[in-house]
């Protein structure tokens, strides 16, 4: 294939693949919080078993996420994802075949700690193959894959089970279809030559003496202040992303219901506009990579330009707070209220992403590369963590106090930006 002989085509079908790896996940992920009701009559179970499964793959995610990143460190990123993408891929083939509620949860259990391997892995390989002026971009065009999945997910899903009999013959579809994208994975990837290397890399794995860059020992990470940074703010905003993914659904139906729309009517309406901030989403953190790769091409430093950029954004962050006045707002029409809060929770989805997606490309640039899979893993288990946390405090709250919730959300992009601006900066051996 000519795209695979040529390195700078081949670093782009690269990519794609984790693009469509990226996709393949997110799908997988929500086919239990699309399939919920035919789930649970099968099982005869209730909401309470259902947020334990749910709990299953969140902690099981959370604990795997710094285990991968390791794992990429010592092995590299395409035994690690090809690894992962096939291990989800049969746990979502289980969970199509499970008997017992339990087998199922145990399904879950193993897909949530396969997942991460694909996000520490893909920075890994962006790292390795992009130089920094590309690097924001070709990030975030692979981890867009996230928030398309969870864009397209009901529409595929829902035309999926109109074509087959029962749920369970979509999860062993959807199981199949990520083996492919493992072989495709296995054929498309390599590790980049060493030409590619001294312009991606190896340029900052040099001291000023010529040296080659030395890397952090495990315990030497949790001696860097950039590390704790990158920690708390994963914990601290993650959350805000997972309810946009988890809860913003259901309240998006609850305003419907109290305007005495049927259960099917509800769904409808989530069918067509629950995808809109996740796609809205997706286009302004593109958008808002480049232009912190932009800033790099005109001269200013990477770092620099990343926390610009990560700044800018979080002016919309108080937004939150206005939520739950427009959703109970009786001077505006039923669809006026509905189309604010999509609105407001577009530009909140574009404030989310553009962390999510440059993040990972500040840990990069910060990090030793021997040491980048590590730090990404202890970070991003940091945000599933907090996110597990927030998720059950969400859950357990009655519906008044969601005023105090929002506020509370619009406040915690602005504290994260606080740590960022104190707390990140290059971090190397040779400065301990």
């Amino acid at each position: 294939m000519n795209l695979l002989k040529d390195p700078n085509k081949r670093k782009w079908v690269i990519v794609a693949t984790m693009f469509i790896a990226i996709i393949c996940n997110y799908l997988d992920r929500q086919l239990l919080s699309i399939l919920k009701p035919e789930i649970l009559e099968h099982f005869g179970i209730g909401d309470m078993q259902y947020a334990w499964i749910v709990n299953v793959f969140l902690i099981c995610y959370a604990l795997m996420y710094p285990v991968s990143g390791i794992l990429v460190d010592r092995f590299g990123p395409k035994r690690v994802m090809l690894a992962g993408i096939a291990v989800w891929s049969l746990a979502c083939i289980g969970g199509g075949l499970a008997q017992t509620v339990w087998q199922f949860a145990v399904c879950r259990g193993i897909l949530g700690l396969a997942e991460p391997t694909i996000f520490a892995g893909q920075l890994v390989a962006v790292t390795l193959w992009f130089e920094k002026r590309q690097r924001a971009t070709a990030n975030s065009l692979c981890t867009v894959g996230g928030s398309l999945g969870a864009v397209i997910a009901p529409l595929v899903i829902a035309w999926l089970m109109r074509w087959f009999s029962n749920w369970q013959e979509v999860f062993l579809v959807a199981g199949v279809a990520g083996l492919v994208i493992a072989g495709l994975w296995m054929v498309v990837y390599r590790t980049p030559s060493q030409e590619i290397l001294d312009r991606t890399v190896n340029v900052d794995r040099m001291t000023s003496s010529g040296e080659e860059q030395k890397s952090f020992t495990l315990g030497g990470l949790f001696r860097t202040r950039t590390l704790w940074g990158a920690f708390l703010i994963r914990l601290i905003s993650d959350p805000v992303w997972y309810f946009c993914c988890f809860w913003l659904p259901g309240y998006l139906r609850g305003m419907g219901e109290a305007q005495n729309l049927t259960h099917e009517q509800t769904l409808n309406m989530i069918q067509w506009i629950g995808g809109i901030p996740f796609l809205v989403g997706a286009l302004g953190g593109i958008l808002t990579s480049v232009w912190s790769d932009s800033m790099i091409k005109r001269g200013r430093s990477a770092l620099s330009a990343r926390k610009v950029m990560l700044m800018a954004v979080v002016v919309v962050a108080p937004l939150c707070a206005a939520v739950p006045y427009v959703g109970a707002s009786e001077t505006l029409s039923f669809a006026w209220r509905v189309g604010l809060v999509v609105a407001i929770f577009s530009l909140v989805a574009v404030m989310c992403l553009s962390w999510l997606y440059t993040l990972p490309v500040v840990l990069a640039e910060t990090f030793p590369i021997k040491n980048v899979a590590s730090v990404m893993g202890i970070c991003c288990g940091a945000g599933a963590l907090g996110s597990v946390v927030f998720n059950q405090f969400v859950g357990s709250i009655p519906s008044e106090a969601w005023y105090t919730l929002f506020a509370i959300m619009g406040t915690l992009h602005i504290i994260a930006a606080v740590v960022l601006w104190k707390m990140v900066r290059p971090e190397s051996p040779e400065t301990k």
